[in-house]
């Protein structure tokens, strides 16, 4: 028997998976800084060293019992942690924690050893009432969403506070999140169920500059940790995460294709009268396509949109179908047909799009819509400047 697995990730839930080798890997990347004031990265530190379930830990020919949500450690192991100096730094980070009643914690053996207790940890981790070992490198344990907005709105976020942030709210292959289908994207839940977000938000929300937020993104893509496509104008930027679906779900991790992505979220492609398409909306460059003009036939010339334009918005489709593996895009001898369709309202010029080898019958069938705005968005523009917006939606795909 068959069967066929489809992997999900909901948005509507009231805690996150955290794997403890994932904030392993953070603590010991040096080149994210963790000085900030929000406290989010060294409260989940300390519940990654929780434990799961009752245990006994032998310091100094002392046992002690240590419960579900509690560990005990020295001054210098929560310094490590913390990154801080100076332990009287991890002391008072703790003492903070303390009065802002997320843990509880006391001094033993004369201030030797400390005791820390995870507060509310039975309401988000379920524990078992019996003796089990503990390892503190392995398996995972559940943070409320809730204490995320509280600690990112106490104070400036750190850049590990950042990470987590991003990494908490990210959603893979959710139906109501835009943009979710390609990738684990970054959505802080604005109910509007689009993750596209400026520098201005992201900055407001971590209390930073918005010049700081664009050095941090860049570097955080530098170092692997995301990837990020930006769009032109005031529509802001969709921030996928890497790594994040072999670490959460063990699976193998995708490419986040930037072309792909403009096409999903649907937004303007611009042509203005006196310059080519050179850029797409990403402001990435196009790529180039083999297709020559006397590949590409437009049944109906008579549109408010050139039909020179609607052929360059055809050399930009093929390179994105050739970019997802569609291999008549990238011959030479394939014919592409636009047949004129019914109008969908609000200025939207529908079209079928034929993609064929030869003399052969079609062997892709696409449905393609531009909707034309008239608008001095572009810098070099002129004031009839055509503002096309195009996108592709495949009706049949039979090779």
């Amino acid at each position: 028997m068959e069967y066929q697995l489809e992997l999900k990730q909901i948005v509507d839930y009231p805690r996150c998976r955290i794997y403890r080798p994932f904030i392993r890997r953070l603590t010991q990347d040096v080149n994210i800084r963790t000085c900030g004031s929000s406290y989010l990265y060294y409260y989940i530190v300390l519940c990654s060293f929780a434990n799961y379930r009752s245990s006994y830990r032998r310091l100094d020919s002392i046992t002690y019992l240590i419960e579900p949500g509690e560990w005990i450690c020295t001054p210098s192991e929560l310094a490590q942690w913390f990154r801080t100096r100076f332990q009287h730094q991890a002391i008072s980070i703790l003492d903070h924690l303390q009065q802002q009643h997320y843990v509880t914690y006391t001094r033993l053996d004369r201030g030797q050893l400390i005791k820390f207790h995870i507060n509310n940890w039975k309401a988000n981790n379920t524990s078992l009432e019996y003796n089990y070992p503990c390892q503190k490198d392995v398996g995972f344990f559940f943070f409320p969403i809730a204490a995320v907005h509280e600690l990112v709105s106490m104070g400036r976020c750190s850049e590990m506070d950042i990470i987590l942030d991003m990494w908490i709210h990210a959603i893979y292959n959710d139906s109501q999140i835009q943009g979710s289908d390609v990738g684990p994207v970054v959505y802080f839940r604005n109910h509007t169920s689009n993750p596209l977000i400026t520098c201005r938000d992201l900055a407001s929300r971590w209390g930073i500059s918005k010049s700081t937020v664009s050095r941090l993104l860049k570097k955080l893509e530098e170092q692997q940790y995301l990837t990020s496509v930006s769009f032109t104008g005031t529509h802001g930027s969709v921030l996928y995460l890497q790594s994040y679906l072999s670490t959460m779900f063990n699976i193998s991790d995708v490419m986040i294709d930037k072309e792909e992505v403009s096409l999903t979220f649907q937004l303007p492609v611009i042509i203005s009268e006196e310059e080519s398409m050179e850029t797409t909306a990403s402001g990435t460059e196009i790529p180039e396509s083999v297709i020559k003009d006397e590949q590409i036939y437009v049944s109906d010339s008579e549109n408010s949109v050139p039909e020179s334009h609607i052929k360059k918005m055809v050399h930009k489709v093929a390179g994105i179908l050739a970019a997802q593996g569609i291999p008549c895009c990238e011959c030479s001898k394939s014919n592409y047909k636009l047949y004129r369709l019914s109008d969908s309202g609000e200025g939207i010029l529908r079209y079928s799009l034929n993609i064929s080898c030869g003399g052969s019958p079609a062997s892709y069938h696409f449905e393609l819509n531009i909707q034309a705005q008239e608008g001095n968005q572009s810098p070099k523009a002129s004031k009839n400047t055509v503002i096309p917006r195009a996108y592709a939606q495949p009706m049949a795909g039979e090779e």
